[in-house]
């Protein structure tokens, strides 16, 4: 167990992860309370994975500091992996054994007392809804019961860290809502949830999020936090009967902050409503360009994702043809 209630279940300060000449893990910074549901968000290769691999004990660091659960990655990896819980996105299940006989199985693996063993299975069995499909061969459940089944394995040994690494990827939106219904309910008990993913709704979920990008935390906060970090700019969302042509004539647009697609419209981040809308009629007019839809509307995470990777885009172009120069 943590040391005491004051301890964050995760503490990370400067830590650094380079492959040779790579860095995939760039001086991140952060804590994550107990308790808490913390999401890691960012794209492929944005250092999400690594980051939980080193912190799972299974990578060592570099350079900097990681603790887990009072713990030090580098000098008491051992003990972290008996007071950690870790699915990754392809769930590390055995297709040829039972729902029951995986259970057992990583009931071994994790150490589980005989005389305990009973309950905990009952309880995971609870848990997932697997009661019914306990002797059922794992190759034949959907993707949903077998990420049940995953999150219940991993849950096993009662550790209060748990590490989820892209625990919903390929499973249906149902199965994705009924497994994060599962979370809040160990968050409820007192679980510690760092949980990485990529589906922008899914951050909506967490706590705090962090949001990486090239190996870098480029912003950290709660849902609305970020949200509001959009700054004084506001969105509107903009249907037209051309899309691309749109996107194109907006682009640099004056009174145009940032543009881009979203669903069948585009999100327009604007610095003033009323100037920008009467700008935006104009030059789609010029060019008639009908427009269906022009209203003012909330940000979304997908939004702040995308303006915030597009400036760390622009300011990476920025800096390396300055270099060029």
């Amino acid at each position: 167990m943590l040391p005491n209630e004051n301890t964050p279940a995760v503490q990370l300060d400067n830590l650094v992860k380079r492959f040779g000449d790579f860095v995939a893990v760039d001086r991140v910074s952060l804590e994550v309370k107990r308790g808490e549901i913390f999401g890691f968000l960012g794209p492929n290769g944005a250092g999400k994975s690594t980051t939980i691999r080193i912190l799972c004990g299974l990578l060592p660091p570099t350079s900097g500091r990681a603790m887990v659960g009072g713990f030090d990655v580098k000098t008491e990896p051992e003990s972290i992996k008996r007071s950690i819980g870790y699915m990754s996105q392809k769930f590390s299940l055995y297709d040829d054994l039972t729902v029951r006989e995986n259970i057992e199985f990583f009931g071994g693996i994790y150490g589980v007392p005989p005389e305990t063993f009973p309950a905990r299975l009952a309880f995971v069995l609870e848990m997932a809804d697997l009661k019914e499909k306990q002797e059922m061969k794992t190759a034949l459940l959907s993707g949903g019961w077998k990420q049940r089944l995953a999150l219940g394995c991993a849950i096993l040994h009662e550790p209060p860290i748990l590490f989820l690494d892209e625990p919903t990827s390929g499973v249906d939106p149902i199965a994705r809502r009924s497994f994060w219904e599962l979370i809040y309910q160990l968050s409820g008990s007192g679980h510690t949830i760092f949980v990485t993913t990529h589906y922008m709704d899914e951050a909506e979920y967490c706590n705090r999020i962090a949001l990486m990008y090239g190996g870098r935390v480029i912003a950290l906060g709660s849902p609305a936090e970020l949200k509001q970090s959009l700054g004084s700019g506001h969105l509107l969302n903009l249907e037209t009967s051309n899309l691309l042509e749109s996107l194109a004539l907006l682009q640099g647009c004056a009174g145009v902050a940032d543009v881009a697609v979203f669903g069948g419209g585009l999100h327009v981040t604007v610095s003033d409503d009323e100037l920008a809308e009467q700008q935006i009629r104009s030059v789609l007019g010029r060019s008639e360009i009908d427009i269906h839809t022009l209203e003012h509307i909330s940000p979304s995470m997908e939004d702040v994702f995308v303006s915030l990777i597009e400036k760390e885009e622009k300011e990476d172009k920025v800096e390396k043809d300055g270099k060029a120069a």
